[in-house]
């Protein structure tokens, strides 16, 4: 997984050149016991447990300090239930046996890993914009 980890790190920075902004999401508590992956079959669930978020994070974390580049770490916190057309925010429109997000209030639909991008995509213009902690759902008001 180390090898795979650096040329996906070195693709993406690569890729993308000076000043990006990688925007990832943190994954710090995402559990992979065996209570959240019953769906899958043992040879997935080895899979899932063994990719080292952790280790991508930093490998894309120091290549991007060459490029003048940031990566940026948000709250994983409804971006795979967010519409990104209306807003809408509803974990059942998130459809994970056919990879599928169909929004119950305008009826966008795509793919659901497209959906978390987009909204990954979003985050990131919120913070450009000013905002230092991009983030989905209740906020506080100070």
């Amino acid at each position: 997984m180390t090898d795979v980890n650096h040329r996906l790190s070195k693709t993406l920075v690569n890729r993308y050149g000076r000043n990006t902004l990688f925007v990832i999401e943190d994954l710090t508590d995402v559990s992979f016991d065996d209570k959240n992956l019953n769906t899958w079959n043992k040879a997935q669930n080895c899979e899932l447990r063994s990719w080292a978020f952790y280790q991508l994070e930093q490998f894309l974390s120091y290549k991007v300090k060459e490029t003048d580049s940031f990566v940026l770490k948000v709250d994983a916190s409804y971006t795979s239930q967010r519409c990104p057309k209306c807003g809408r925010i509803h974990k059942l429109n998130r459809h994970h046996d056919i990879h599928e997000y169909i929004c119950d209030a305008c009826g966008y639909h795509s793919n659901d890993d497209r959906i978390g991008a987009m909204n990954l995509y979003e985050l990131g213009t919120m913070y450009v914009s000013g905002d230092t902690n991009p983030r989905f759902g209740s906020r506080k008001i100070d």
